[in-house]
């Protein structure tokens, strides 16, 4: 339960960052990918507000036997760049760039009562439901063979 409220807890100040940056509005967004038009570099600040601490976390992350509020460090051991991670980056990069939403800046928008992140969460949504459904059916056939 202890977990459960640290995450929350992280999930809630995130949210508020995003608001607070309004990179819940899909137009700032938007309009950093609009390199050729009317460019708005506020994204890149809020970017580097995040990657700077979130070095020096990983950098003191190093010295410690184990996290504070943890038991153990959760770090992605695989450094393989494949086809599954292109093409996932590929399209959230896509969504992204179509929508001016990011999953985390969607589920922020909900709490100003838009349509539009809602419709995006169900797309999103969606689309994770059909790739696990065709990953299994997948994998059942591979394994039939």
């Amino acid at each position: 339960m202890r977990q459960f409220h640290i995450a929350l807890g992280a999930g809630i100040i995130f949210g508020a960052g995003l608001t607070i940056s309004d990179m819940v509005n899909p137009a700032r967004v938007l309009a950093f990918l609009d390199i050729f038009g009317d460019w708005d570099p506020a994204l890149a600040f809020v970017m580097g507000g995040a990657i700077i601490p979130a070095a020096i976390a990983f950098a003191a992350s190093q010295r410690l036997r184990q996290p504070l509020l943890d038991g153990r460090f959760y770090i992605p051991e695989n450094r393989i760049i494949d086809r599954q991670l292109i093409t996932g980056a590929a399209i959230f990069g896509a969504g992204w760039g179509l929508a001016g939403y990011c999953p985390g800046s969607a589920i922020a928008g909900l709490a100003f009562g838009h349509w539009q992140p809602a419709i995006f969460i169900i797309a999103m949504v969606a689309g994770m439901w059909l790739h696990r459904m065709t990953r299994d059916l997948s994998e059942a056939r591979a394994t039939a063979a």
